[in-house]
């Protein structure tokens, strides 16, 4: 296929609009000293605080190595700590700090602006119509 036909498809245009999205929101969280990534891991926590890091991992799909590197970061920089579950001193539990509960805010309006952003110009229909077809396409390629 010549690369030309390649720039055609939906998903050299799908690629290219994950890639802008991505770099967006690096930006953005960048200026709140996050990496694209260690807001989903803070927002895991939100919902689910003292969880262990086989959950945390599950949660976010994705393996349990990325997790515990990412949690160094993240505990390096005092967003989260981790403690010895009481019940069972093999496993970790892991808490957001203070720090990293007070970038909960920031992070939910950074996600809020590049939605924002995204969906500009579309109508309430085509927002309800892009979502279903997103689903689907995640479904196709999940399922």
């Amino acid at each position: 296929m010549e690369q030309a036909e390649c720039k055609e498809q939906l998903s050299y245009l799908l690629a290219r609009i994950c890639h802008a999205h991505r770099n967006l929101v690096h930006s953005e969280l960048s200026k709140v000293n996050l990496h694209v990534g260690q807001e989903m891991f803070l927002l895991s926590l939100r919902d689910r605080e003292g969880i262990t890091l086989s959950e945390l991992a599950e949660g976010l799909c994705v393996q349990q190595a990325t997790v515990t590197r990412m949690l160094g970061r993240i505990e390096s920089a005092g967003l989260v700590s981790r403690r010895k579950d009481p019940d069972d001193q093999r496993v970790s539990r892991v808490y957001l700090t203070e720090a990293g509960r007070n970038l909960l805010h920031p992070i939910a309006q950074t996600w809020a602006e590049v939605e924002t952003r995204m969906l500009a110009n579309f109508t309430l229909e085509e927002r309800v119509l892009l979502r279903r077809f997103l689903l689907q396409l995640y479904s196709n390629l999940t399922g």
